[in-house]
């Protein structure tokens, strides 16, 4: 492919949507559409994309989702979301929306393993084998790639669900309408609301009960050190990114959780194990632009399965 294809991306979030060109892996125009209902979202990104597609021939489109959405081509409701918690948008057909009038390859994926290819290609996760991307926002997401590929299987990984062992003495039921008290029930964006009792932006960093979100973050870490051998974990999202504070706590309690048990995992070892994302809130669109160079490359319409 040549240094300068054009290439295109979106980055759909909970809360907002980015749509991306770029020359080559060079961004040269962003547009950013809040997420309402979805015909007019998608709607919208759409005609961003066709605008930029009949300028210049687009040599591939990446699609960075929220979850959870079905990623098999050969799947019934590929590139349709599932059973979101997000209002309105279930059954909303991202890929035949977005990709109305527009005959070029794509690909699709969910915008976590998209943040992780991006830190995995370009920032935080360069050179690992395992690396596991963790997002908390809206929602709380959990992208994974192993050898540098992006994890599908069933579905993809939904880490923002998992069920682990809570502080004891927090009473707090959890925010999720699907599980409660899943890591997503406890520390996303909403559920911080419901916790405290205020917006999240509100919310003091002296206050007691980060100690509690630390802690359960630092569960889900241990989680991911011992269930996929990560060799990096990387924190994105704006909660994660807004609050710098968090971090060495969720390192500390991961340490405790893991308990010994990993040999590589120590309290020196864990300031390189579990980091930031060293692209910030740029992730999303660089990893959608990430998935638009490798459908390119692959030359297919659609993504392989």
């Amino acid at each position: 492919m040549p240094q300068a294809a054009r290439l295109a991306g979106i980055e759909l979030g909970g809360t907002k949507a980015i749509a991306v060109l770029s020359d080559g892996e060079q961004i040269i125009s962003s547009h950013t559409v809040p997420t309402g209902a979805p015909g007019e979202t998608l709607g919208a990104l759409n005609e961003h994309l066709r605008r930029w597609h009949d300028q210049q021939p687009l040599a591939g489109i990446g699609i960075a989702s929220f979850g959870p959405v079905a990623l098999a081509p050969a799947h019934a409701d590929f590139g349709h979301i599932l059973d979101t918690t997000k209002p309105g948008w279930r059954g909303a057909g991202v890929v035949p929306l977005l990709m109305q009038g527009i005959d070029c390859p794509f690909r699709i994926d969910t915008d976590v393993n998209a943040a992780a290819l991006a830190e995995y290609r370009r920032g935080a996760a360069q050179g690992c084998d395992s690396v596991c991307y963790i997002t908390i926002g809206t929602g709380i997401g959990g992208g994974l790639l192993v050898g540098g590929q992006p994890v599908h299987g069933a579905l993809h990984p939904e880490l923002g669900h998992l069920k682990l062992r809570r502080v004891e003495g927090d009473t707090f039921a959890g925010a999720c309408s699907f599980h409660g008290d899943c890591i997503e029930g406890l520390a996303s964006g909403p559920a911080l609301a419901a916790r405290f009792g205020m917006p999240g932006e509100a919310i003091p960093g002296d206050h007691p009960g980060w100690a509690n979100v630390a802690a359960d973050l630092g569960q889900l870490a241990a989680a991911v050190l011992v269930a996929i051998s990560a060799d990096k974990i990387v924190f994105g999202g704006s909660v994660s990114l807004q609050r710098p504070y968090l971090l060495p706590l969720v390192r500390e309690e991961a340490v405790r959780s893991v308990g010994g048990y990993l040999p590589h995992v120590n309290a020196e070892t864990i300031r390189d194990l579990i980091v930031f994302a060293a692209l910030g809130n740029q992730a999303g669109p660089m990893g959608a632009i990430e998935l638009a160079l490798m459908a390119s490359l692959s030359g297919d319409p659609a993504q392989e399965g």
